[in-house]
């Protein structure tokens, strides 16, 4: 798993956040998403798809 995301669309609700702490954080400064983690286990994964499936402006992408 592979996941990418665009910052420039990011509206900082930080659900990714709250869903994936290993794996995504919040700029201090703007709120934008920070991914920590470009290539998580496998024990990620639910939590990944949730958060992109949960993720109100479609930023991240799981490939």
């Amino acid at each position: 798993m592979r996941i990418e995301i665009e910052r420039d669309l990011c509206c900082g609700a930080g659900t990714c956040v709250l869903l994936a702490p290993d794996v995504f954080d919040q700029n201090d400064e703007d709120g934008t998403v920070i991914l920590l983690d470009a290539t998580p286990g496998a024990e990620q994964r639910a939590a990944v798809q949730e958060a992109a499936e949960q993720c109100p402006t479609a930023v991240i992408t799981i490939t």
